[in-house]
């Protein structure tokens, strides 16, 4: 399936892809692909919804591939954020891919997941958790995921220049059966085995507020992606561009990450699939 794709920037630059999260959440990278416009041609794919076959890693893997083959992106920068960042390692497992950069990526293993929900829980105000008690009471899943993503930004982030996530829409079953599917992937232990297959430079950036602790992410995926290099910004949170102190440092590292790396290869060392046929 071709997706549905935002175009930013110059035709005949280079071109860099950003991948959003959710699962389930299109639209919030829009920010992310107007800012680096400037100096690249930036896809925006808008993942499938649900309402077909049921959802899954493969399928979006597919999916992507596909968009990026028709608009002659292969081999791109791959720039995801959180379930984007999880979608961008799945696809350089099983396609050749050029640079990964994860943003405020999710999680790979219990014990960090775990602490995710501590640390969550810790940011929770009394106010907030009774806001979100009177959220479930909206009938309509998509419009309730909506409200909540809504009511728990402030929390996931340390101080904001905006709470306008752009969203096009929110898919609650996109993101239940997304998820499900990377969970059971990780049970049955694929991922993040299967990182290893990655021979292209990988850059993981994680706000030192972000709920997803960067460090045990890092920890769990240096024994598969040696390359992997690591910064943790401050005073920032899980959205790294609406962030009033990280959104230039954001910028400025990712801007020179992708310059320095610019000339690396892509896509050697790969061959065909071989492996398989989270609201973060």
């Amino acid at each position: 399936m071709i997706l549905e794709t935002r175009t930013y920037g110059e035709v005949g630059s280079p071109v860099a892809v950003v991948l959003h999260g959710g699962p389930g959440a299109p639209g919030y990278m829009a920010p992310v692909g107007r800012e680096l416009g400037e100096g690249f041609r930036v896809l925006e794919p808008l993942q499938r919804p649900s309402g077909g076959e049921p959802l899954s890693v493969a399928l979006h893997v597919a999916d992507l591939h596909e968009t990026l083959g028709a608009h002659d992106a292969l081999g791109a920068p791959l720039i995801g954020s959180s379930w984007g960042a999880m979608l961008a390692l799945a696809y350089a497992v099983e396609h050749a891919s050029g640079l990964l950069a994860l943003l405020g990526c999710g999680t790979f293993d219990p014990a960090a997941r775990a602490r995710m929900v501590e640390l969550r829980e810790s940011k929770t105000s009394d106010a907030l958790r009774a806001r979100l008690a009177e959220l479930d009471a909206i009938e309509d899943p998509d419009a309730r995921l909506l409200a909540k993503a809504e009511a728990i930004l402030p929390r996931d982030s340390y101080e904001l220049l905006s709470t306008d996530q752009e969203l096009v829409r929110c898919d609650a079953e996109s993101n239940r059966e997304s998820w499900g599917d990377m969970m059971r992937l990780q049970a049955e232990g694929v991922y993040p085995a299967a990182f290893a297959r990655i021979e292209v430079p990988v850059l993981l950036l994680q706000g030192d507020s972000d709920p997803h602790p960067g460090a045990m992410i890092r920890d769990s995926l240096l024994p598969h992606l040696p390359q992997l290099e690591y910064v943790e910004l401050e005073r920032c949170g899980h959205y790294l561009w609406l962030e009033r102190h990280a959104r230039e440092p954001f910028y400025a590292r990712l801007r020179g990450w992708l310059k320095d790396h610019g000339n690396q290869p892509r896509g050697e060392g790969f061959g065909t699939p071989s492996l398989h046929s989270e609201l973060l």
